[in-house]
């Protein structure tokens, strides 16, 4: 059963921390930065100066490093100096040596992603069977710094986050009434805003832990874990997540895992890439890809 919103129960109105939530001005920042971004990418061998980075997005030089600090925490300089520098491959070598180490995949206990516990909890068949009776979720869409976001919580845990275009919002309903048909579904922007806030900012809160409660087969989760111990600023392959859960020759089989993948960012499938040290595809596009890569990168990568 779905509890519709009254008119402003999706506004998401009010702030998380230091972030804005559903702004005229947080929707524009992400959409001019991920502009930007591709402008960068695209001509990072010619090292656009910041005047004609600016110019991009018809900006002053000193409007947008402004806008640009805001969002990324560095200057557009250590930016492109990030893009100059191949790390893929790198970044790869680094991710084996992690993703090999068993007693790191954690696999029945929380593990760590920015300085934040997560703990991923997956529904039994039992209570998948019976498709969520008696359970209560309360969902909204916010912006975040990677656009217009759907969220969906339980009383155990996130169970869903899904990036937005302008028509998605409510087939991203549509999904979550058919992966728990007989739950209670409520409008709820004031719990998520919380969450939003521990998912992107950089406030401790190691004693909150995130939770995290979803539904899939025992190989989705086992590969849904995995992922939670890439650390942000890393990246792995499909046949390094395969290999680490003990399954090396099924890195297609990863793939379609990552690629049904219920909680964006938070289980961190963007930080899966192919064997060449391509970024490859993304479920929520792969200009969205680029800037979470580049953004962890810039924040929490090696200095």
């Amino acid at each position: 059963m779905i509890v519709p919103p009254d008119s402003d129960s999706l506004s998401g109105r009010g702030r998380v921390g230091r972030m804005p939530v559903r702004t005229k001005y947080a929707r524009s920042d992400y959409e001019r930065v991920a502009k930007v971004i591709a402008f960068i990418v695209g001509h990072a061998d010619r090292q656009p100066s910041l005047a004609d980075m600016g110019a991009h997005i018809n900006l002053s030089p000193f409007h947008f490093q402004r806008l640009f600090c805001r969002w990324a925490g560095v200057t557009p300089k250590r930016f492109l100096q990030i893009l100059t520098v191949e790390r893929a491959k790198p970044l790869l070598r680094e991710a084996k040596s992690v993703l090999e180490v068993s007693d790191l995949l954690g696999l029945s206990s929380g593990s760590r992603l920015y300085d934040h516990f997560v703990h991923l909890e997956a529904a039994t068949p039992g209570e998948y069977q019976i498709g969520g009776a008696g359970l209560t979720i309360d969902y909204a869409v916010h912006d975040t710094p990677f656009g217009k976001a759907f969220i969906a919580l339980t009383p155990r845990g996130i169970c869903a986050l899904a990036f937005l275009e302008s028509t998605e919002y409510h087939e991203q309903l549509d999904t979550l009434q058919k992966r728990w048909p007989h739950a209670q579904m409520r409008a709820r922007p004031d719990r998520t805003q919380s969450v939003l806030a521990m998912m992107f900012g950089r406030v401790r809160h190691q004693n909150r832990p995130l939770s995290l409660y979803v539904s899939g087969t025992n190989f989705q989760v086992s590969v849904w874990k995995a992922l939670l111990q890439i650390p942000a600023g890393r990246v792995a392959s499909y046949s390094q997540v395969a290999a680490a859960i003990g399954r090396p020759r099924a890195a297609r089989a990863v793939g379609q895992a990552v690629g049904a993948n219920p909680i964006a960012f938070v289980i961190p499938c963007h930080r899966v890439i192919q064997e060449s040290g391509d970024l490859g595809g993304y479920r929520w596009g792969p200009t969205r890809k680029q800037v979470m890569h580049l953004w962890e990168t810039a924040r929490y990568g090696p200095r």
